[in-house]
């Protein structure tokens, strides 16, 4: 450790010189004292810097500029005394050439911008005296046209007072003429003065954005205020101001003077003459909302609902009113009516009637009928050279088949081909009626079935020409004599027997004779002289509409006039679609179809029936159009279909299990097919059991299927389709029925099994025996008994009696009790002494006779 003498000695710390440490002042000080609100205030030290500012001198040298004490608003200031200051000499620096230069140009920058100031400077005092000048001269022509308005108003008023008033009111016109110039001339005065303050403001910013170098801004256009400005413009309020400006008179404006004016005016002018009402032609349509009705009068929907209810019909305005009442609520009102129908969109769909210059020959049209099994299909494959026939389910044909035969000779000839199952009857007439020539094919060893009487009435009916096709003639039992000789009783006479009918005896099998077969259909073509428009939009029928996957609807088409292109939108029942592709019988893509062409169709938005008519239509707003319309007028159909039945009885019988319904989904592969299962279930059933069809549609079975049937508690008819495994994991789990056919009478016998267990059985009396009273005992808590002997028979416990007294039924009843000595016994056969007690019945005597007897349940089955 060192010691004291190592230590440095260290002096303290003091002041140079005597005195207070502090700092100089940089800048001048002041006192100011802010106001705070509820009263406060506070001083407050501030500072103010001064700031040099330079400016160029009369020499062109910069020199500080002295800063003005006082200021007038009305003149510019003099300009400021220059000062001038040297440039420091220096004997060291002598300045170049390029600094010279440099500084030239800002003299001259400077000198330039002092010019424009005054020239700007005098430019805005002239504009300020102009736009004074201006104002004033407005606000004398305000004050005479309010002065002439007033004027012309009290002589107006005069002239409608008597003669007793008019003296009090003449003394008050000057006056309010005075008021109201009282009224104008302080408002607009303000408006002046503001506007006054307002450009010395800008003359006093112009001048000190001068002195900084800065060019004049532009002048914002002048703002209006209202009632209030001075108020609002004056930032916070005092509450003295507010007091004192509360206990002011308040002035009315000149715009709200006019405004009420303005209104006396209008509504004097509303009493001496009404407005007239504008009368309208309303479109009137067969249905209609009250509040439609309403927009359409351009009434008041309160005022139809009024006028409803003095006709005597309570109606809302969302509520829909017939076309009659409607009309008569248009002539109350004085307008007048257009009565149109919805069904005018379909007006004019089928275009004109095609001129004789434009129509072209075009093949025939041939419809094959026949019954079951007689070689309808066999003999068009022979035609066509294709098997059909071994590709139909069971060996018949379950879908209307529309193909086309090109002949060696070139001509071509159209077939239809139709099952000939009767469950098919709507199917065949619809093959008719798109037909014009129909071949009748007949069994030669068969004869004329009942199929084959259908057909014949349809071609009747269809007034088209029949051809007899007497098929099979291979045969050992062929005998075309006996055929025709049997349609004899039809009215048909063939040529051989004096008659007009053409018949051919030919043999699919052995493809003979079938090109006479062909000749006479040409010939009978040439006697029918069939035409069409090849130029025109396509027409024609649905003959089969089906889904397919991955191609979705396809419909199968028989162009009747016009030709079909790809591209076509087109309406077809109740569905419209765009032809995305066009296939032949052949299944070949082809880009048009002619007249009497049959062709199949993608593009469909949905699935047609056949035998709907399809129409080419310009575009798609007309075709979404029509199927609107249509899709609505086949819900109006259902409602009153539904409508005319008798619901409440219906559902009475329901809730009182006397009608049963058995509750079917029908789902098959073509529509032609739907048609028909739905067809034959109708017909089956009687009034206590009938079939409920659902849903039927084309497709395979899905979910929604499952779900439908589960809800009612039916079954799903699956014809030619098949469920997709979540239908079928959905059906095993909720226990729906689903059940696939492909033979159509085995779906009409298993409904038909189905509803004949769900009749109510038939109750027949089964006779037990009889016995005879010998004796009755009074017993006590039981009453009289009877004592008998069994006499045919046997006596059951539990079964119904009959009292006969002299072979007259006098009680019918059941038995209270039957003993055998004193044991309760189940029966008493023929031979044994018994006693028996009847319910509630004890009128009985000696020698009277006791029948008894069961009823038993016998099924019924359907006729």
């Amino acid at each position: 450790m060192s010691s004291d003498t190592d230590t440095p000695t260290r002096k303290p710390l003091k002041l140079s010189s005597p005195g207070k440490l502090e700092l100089k002042k940089t800048v001048d000080g002041g006192q100011v004292r802010q106001s705070f609100p509820h009263g406060r205030s506070k001083t407050v030290a501030v500072e103010v810097k001064k700031k040099r500012t330079y400016t160029t001198g009369a020499t062109g040298k910069l020199a500080e500029a002295v800063p003005e004490v006082e200021t007038k608003v009305h003149t510019p200031a003099p300009p400021p005394p220059v000062v001038e200051v040297e440039e420091p000499r220096s004997t060291h620096h002598t300045l170049t050439d390029q600094e010279r230069q440099n500084r030239l140009k800002v003299l001259e920058q400077a000198k330039k911008d002092e010019d424009v100031r005054k020239i700007s400077a005098a430019e805005e005092a002239r504009l300020a005296t102009e736009r004074s000048e201006r104002e004033k001269a407005e606000l004398d022509r305000r004050r005479r046209e309010e002065e002439e308005r007033k004027a012309a108003e009290e002589a107006a008023k005069k002239a409608r007072e008597t003669p007793e008033a008019a003296p009090k009111a003449q003394p008050e016109a000057p006056k309010a003429a005075e008021a109201g110039t009282t009224a104008a001339v302080p408002h607009t005065g303000r408006m002046h003065l503001s506007k006054a303050t307002t450009v010395e403001a800008e003359e006093e910013e112009n001048r000190r954005r001068a002195t900084t170098g800065h060019r004049p801004p532009a002048p914002k256009p002048a703002t209006t205020r209202g009632r209030g400005d001075q108020r609002r413009g004056g930032g916070k309020m005092s509450v003295t101001q507010a007091l004192d400006s509360e206990s002011s008179e308040r002035q009315r404006s000149v715009a709200a003077f006019r405004r009420r004016t303005e209104k006396e005016k209008r509504a004097m002018m509303g009493s001496a003459q009404s407005q007239a009402k504008v009368l309208r032609e309303v479109t009137l349509p067969e249905a209609i909302t009250v509040q439609e009705l309403a927009s359409r009068m351009a009434e008041r929907g309160a005022d139809v609902i009024k006028a409803l209810m003095k006709m005597g019909v309570m109606a809302t305005i969302n509520q829909t009113i017939d076309a009659d009442t409607a009309e008569l609520i248009i002539g109350e009102f004085g307008h007048t009516v257009r009565r149109v129908s919805a069904a005018d969109v379909e007006v004019g769909l089928e275009g004109d009637s095609d001129a004789d210059e434009t129509l072209l020959s075009r093949p025939p049209v041939v419809t094959i009928m026949g019954h079951v099994d007689h070689g309808k299909t066999s003999l068009l494959d022979a035609l066509r050279q294709t098997d059909v026939a071994a590709h139909e389910a069971g060996g018949i044909t379950q879908h209307i088949g529309a193909y086309q035969v090109t002949l060696p000779t070139g001509k071509k000839i159209t077939f239809i081909d139709t099952p000939g199952h009767a469950a098919f009857t709507e199917m065949r007439a619809r093959g008719a009626n798109v037909t014009d020539i129909v071949v009748l094919v007949v069994a030669a060893d068969d004869g004329i079935m009942p199929q084959t009487i259908e057909a014949i009435h349809h071609a009747k009916a269809a007034k088209v020409p029949i051809i007899v096709a007497i098929n099979k003639m291979d045969k050992p039992g062929a005998d075309s004599q006996r055929v025709r000789r049997e349609l004899l009783n039809h009215e048909l006479v063939t040529e051989d027997l004096g008659g007009d009918i053409l018949a051919v005896e030919v043999s699919a099998k052995a493809k003979t004779n079938l090109d006479k077969l062909e000749e006479t259909l040409l010939l009978q073509a040439e006697i029918l002289d069939l035409k069409a428009n090849p130029e025109r939009q396509a027409a024609g029928a649905v003959v089969e509409a089906k889904v397919e996957r991955g191609r979705g609807t396809v419909a199968t088409l028989l162009v009747q006039k016009g030709t079909l292109k790809v591209g076509d939108i087109f309406v077809a029942g109740a569905e419209w679609g765009r032809v995305r592709a066009l296939l032949d019988d052949r299944g070949r893509n082809i880009e048009s179809a002619g007249p009497a062409t049959p062709v199949e169709v993608l593009g469909l938005q949905g699935t047609p029936l056949a035998g709907d008519v399809f129409v080419v239509v310009d575009s798609e707003a007309r075709a979404r159009e029509i199927t609107e319309f249509r899709l609505h007028r086949q819900r109006e159909k259902l409602a009153a279909a539904a409508g005319r039945s008798t619901l409440e009885q219906m559902f009475s019988k329901i809730q009182a299990g006397e009608a049963k319904e058995v509750p079917v989904v029908i789902k098959a592969d073509v529509q032609g097919s739907v048609e028909a299962i739905s067809g034959s279930l109708r017909q089956l059933g009687n009034e206590e059991v009938k079939v409920r069809i659902l849903h039927a549609a084309v497709g395979g079975i899905n979910e929604s299927d499952i779900t439908l049937a589960r809800a009612s508690g039916g079954m799903i008819i699956g014809f030619n389709v098949r469920a997709n495994p979540q239908a079928r994991e959905m059906a095993r789990r909720d226990h729906v029925d689903i059940r696939y056919y492909s033979i159509i009478y085995n779906v009409v016998d298993d409904i038909k099994a189905a509803m004949s267990g769900m009749l109510a059985p038939t109750l027949r009396e089964k006779f037990l025996g009889n016995a005879e009273i010998r004796e009755i005992f009074n017993i006590t808590k039981t009453g009289k008994v009877a004592g008998c002997m069994v006499t045919e028979g046997m006596v059951k416990r539990g079964g119904k009696v009959r009292l006969l007294r002299d072979n007259v039924v006098i009680h019918e009843g059941t038995l209270k009790t039957l003993r055998r000595f004193k044991d309760e016994v189940r029966e008493v056969k023929e031979g044994f002494e018994c006693g028996m007690a009847f319910e509630n019945y004890d009128n009985i005597e000696k020698g009277d006779v006791i029948e008894c007897f069961e009823m038993e349940e016998v099924a019924r089955e359907l006729a």
